[in-house]
Formats: structure tokens, sequence, C-alpha cells
């Protein structure tokens, strides 16, 4: 079965980020001879005052495909570590959704959008887990964490929000790298310019400090802008900035 693993809120300004312990839980899955786990995504939540985050207020999330017969043992695994190694002063939280049971999965889509755009609360997080069947829990502090937890879950399932976590290891003469090359290196699906042109495998892309894959159309996608200086290099794209992926 196809399953979404979704965190938030475990981790405070010294430990561990939240991104980390959803990779081990992850890479648990694997290790346990559970099914396979998929890459992790960073889901960006509302910034407000009304809402307490460590640094970003966002989410974590991962999908997998698992035994039907472990999906109780990957939750008490998962409910297990979060209280464990979650830093003091966190209110995580977890959710598990079977994407296959979901009848109305919009309305998770649609959460986790709200939750880009307004404050959400816990009982709001709860009565739509509890209407579509979703595992929801609370492993520590007020387990506000839930909420976003729900809503990365949601995001990831859009197929349309969020950045992979980590950057991508690229080796590359002088920073430039062909679009195939790009391809062959990484498990990127495609790289594709901020106006939606899919790029052809031989052009070239000057590569930033940080390249990042972002998830469109249920891909990953490395995004590119138009150079400057391509007049003089002849190198025509180069990968998005920070700031340009902030709206992903």
């Amino acid at each position: 079965m196809r399953i979404l693993v979704s965190i938030d809120d475990t981790d405070n300004l010294e430990s561990l980020g939240t991104g980390d312990l959803a990779a081990a839980i992850a890479a648990n899955i694997n290790e346990s001879g559970w099914g396979k786990s998929y890459e992790v995504t960073r889901h960006q939540l509302l910034v407000h005052p009304d809402i307490p985050y460590t640094s970003h207020n966002s989410s974590m999330c991962f999908t997998a495909d698992i035994n039907e017969s472990c999906l109780a043992s990957l939750i008490d695994y998962a409910s297990d570590f979060l209280a464990r190694e979650s830093a003091p002063g966190s209110d995580p939280g977890l959710c598990v959704v079977v994407i296959d049971q979901l009848n109305q999965p919009e309305l998770l889509i649609d959460f986790g959008r709200q939750a880009k755009a307004k404050v959400m609360t816990k009982d709001d997080a709860y009565q739509l887990a509890g209407q579509l069947g979703i595992y929801l829990s609370e492993h520590g502090g007020t387990g506000q964490g839930v909420i976003g937890a729900l809503a990365g879950a949601g995001l990831r399932l859009s197929g349309n929000d969020g950045r992979f976590k980590g950057k991508l290891k690229i080796k590359a003469d002088g920073n430039v790298a062909s679009v195939g090359d790009i391809l062959a290196q990484t498990k990127v699906d495609m790289v594709k310019s901020l106006d939606g042109v899919v790029l052809r495998d031989e052009e070239l892309v000057m590569l930033g400090e940080k390249v990042k894959a972002v998830l469109l159309d249920g891909k990953s996608v490395v995004l590119v802008a138009p150079r400057e200086e391509a007049d003089t290099d002849g190198i025509m794209w180069q990968t998005c900035t920070k700031q340009q992926l902030r709206n992903f």
C-alpha cells in the first residue's frame, strides 16, 4: 500500500531538524523490511504571531510503499521515535495516510493549502482526520504539531508543493552542467524553467551553491531561470536561488 508519513514541530534551535527525524523514520522502513520509502519534502506553512514554531513553520513528509501487515508496526515505531527523539519544548505531531483508502483526497489537499494561508486549530485537524480515517497523533508538549503534520500530508498529496530535503550533488566543470548530466547524476525527473518550459538534455545550466529540487505535478524538478550573462558565454540558464524557490 502507498502511504504518506508526515511530521511537524519536533525540534528546537539546538536540536536536529524535523527533516532529519523524518529521514530517520523513512530509513527505518527500508531497514526493517516493511517496504520502500521515498524522498522527504519540506512544506512551508503560514508564519503568523498566533502560530508557535521554531524557525520557519514547515512540516516534513515522505511517501512509502509498505506491506499492509506492517502499517501498525510503522505507526508504533514512529510514535515511539518521536516521543523519544523530539527536542525539549517541542510539540510533535504525526500523521499517517493510506492513500488508497482516502475517499475525499481533495479535502486533505485543501486543508494543506489552508494551512499556508490562515491559522488552523487542533480541532480542525482532528475533525478532518476523523472524517477521512487518517491516523493523527501528538507526542509531547501541546501536540500542536498535528496541524502541520496533517497539512504536510495534504500538500505532498497535491503533488505541487514542497522542496525535497537536501541539496543535489552534481559533478560539473566550472559549475556548468548539461541537463542530461543533471538527470544522470540525480533522481530528478526533469529540468524546467520558471515559466514551465522543459529543457532539452543538451542545454547548459550554471549551477548555484545549493541546487534543490521541488515537487511539481508529482515529479522531482530542478527549476532554472534565464541568465543575464548569457550573451557573453552562451549559457542560457542558471538554477534558481533560495529566494526564487520560496514560493515552492
